[in-house]
């Protein structure tokens, strides 16, 4: 959900330069990021035509997990994140890797982790990550930025978006499942820092059955901050999540959970989206067609982005974007701890292009399940991260929808009303 906003604004360039308006369009390019953007997208159709869904040259975005180093213990986490790995790349490695992400052509890179604003490298490369013109987004516990200064000398040094975690408006349910006591009261005011320093932000949640009666009140809280964007992450039971399996939520219910903040989005005035595929299905099923959610997020009555839905909408993983591990590991997803090189070894271009892996996960026809035949999967195609969690096969059936239930149970892969694939 990092790249909302660049990939809005380099669509809307895209219909712009399609429409010949060019003063709009030398507006839109004077944003390196944007043009990296749309020249990846063009050189991606140059060179392998139109195709659903869309191949790109390049991922749009690159998450970071920047390091293993975290202050927080929380219960989910899909690095099992703590001390620093003993292999982490250097600095000097780190901006190797940067001048090859520039050379590629990714736009946008996210620093995640484990906890990136704590490492001593952090901002050295949020300053080099925004020279070289790339969109510089960052998701962190809150921290060190409930101390506004610390988020001033972020901006300052090219930091233009940041997610904060918050999963409850209850302090203690949010402060045992960050392991850390007083981590809600700091994610709260670096929230609030963000609202008065006007960066672009987003509450970012992870729904689990805790949590899954608050929502509304999570949206309130949301509000009373003056939050622009609320973020709904799916739980995926990896890393010490697997501890937690139990947390996650039924298809049914995350059903309902989907038309629910649907609805809501239309009613509030603020963004509300989630990482959960599905949700391209929910939004095109209660429109009537009209709205669509391409890459989980919502575009309303545009009827150029509604055509182009199903070239980049769906599941992103190893298609529009790819995770770097601290040691340089590149994964298809930061849930998807399946290694497809090391940029110790090979360049992020090669491994972009020749992963195996990545390339099956660029075509619809290789899916699992209801997946490989349902007529929204080119919107939707299921979680890949969450086919491997449960059933070790990233082009499985996603456990998480509805069209899947009847097919495992099936198969005695999950009982009536629910129980994690996992732990069976």
């Amino acid at each position: 959900m990092f790249t909302i906003d660049l990939l809005d604004a380099a669509i809307k360039t895209g219909v712009l330069v399609l429409s010949g308006n060019d003063r709009e369009v030398a507006e839109a390019f004077k944003d390196p990021a944007i043009r990296r953007g749309v020249e990846s997208v063009l050189k991606s159709i140059a060179l392998y035509g139109v195709t659903t869904p869309q191949r790109l040259v390049a991922p749009f975005m690159v998450v970071w997990n920047f390091t293993s180093l975290c202050n927080l213990r929380c219960l989910h986490c899909y690095q099992e994140a703590g001390l620093p790995l003993k292999n982490e790349l250097t600095l000097e490695e780190k901006l190797r890797v940067l001048d090859e992400l520039d050379e590629a052509g990714v736009a946008s890179i996210a620093l995640s982790g484990g906890e990136p604003t704590i490492h001593p490298d952090y901002l050295t490369i949020v300053k080099y990550v925004a020279k070289r013109g790339f969109y510089v987004a960052v998701a962190t516990n809150g921290w060190r930025y409930a101390d506004i200064d610390e988020l001033k000398k972020a901006v300052n040094a090219g930091l233009r978006y940041i997610e904060v975690s918050v999963d409850s408006v209850n302090s203690s349910r949010h402060d045992a499942f960050r392991g850390v006591k007083g981590s809600w009261s700091r994610a709260i005011r670096a929230l609030e820092n963000a609202v008065k320093l006007g960066i672009s932000h987003a509450m970012a949640v992870t729904i689990t059955r805790e949590n899954i009666n608050e929502v509304d009140d999570i949206l309130d809280l949301a509000e009373n901050i003056g939050v622009k964007r609320v973020v709904f992450f799916n739980f995926i039971p990896v890393g010490r999540g697997v501890e937690i399996a139990e947390y996650d939520l039924d298809p049914f219910t995350r059903e309902e959970f989907m038309r629910h903040i649907y609805r809501e989005m239309r009613r509030r005035k603020l963004e509300i989206y989630t990482t959960a595929p599905q949700y391209g299905r929910v939004v095109v099923q209660l429109s009537r067609g009209l709205e669509v959610a391409p890459t989980h997020c919502i575009v309303r009555g545009d009827p150029v982005v509604t055509a182009i839905a199903e070239f980049i909408g769906g599941c992103r993983a190893g298609r529009i974007y790819a995770a770097i591990q601290p040691n340089g590991v590149v994964t298809p997803c930061v849930f998807m701890p399946i290694p497809v090189g090391s940029l110790r070894e090979r360049s992020f271009k090669s491994i972009w292009v020749n992963s195996v892996l990545m390339k099956s996960l660029r075509s619809k026809d290789t899916l699992g399940g209801y997946c490989g035949k349902c007529p929204y999967r080119n919107v939707c195609g299921g979680c890949r991260a969450r086919a491997y969690a449960y059933f070790k096969n990233p082009l499985g059936p996603d456990p998480g929808c509805i069209y899947n239930y009847a097919i495992l149970k099936s198969q005695g892969l999950t009982t009536s009303p629910w129980s994690p694939v996992a732990n069976n």
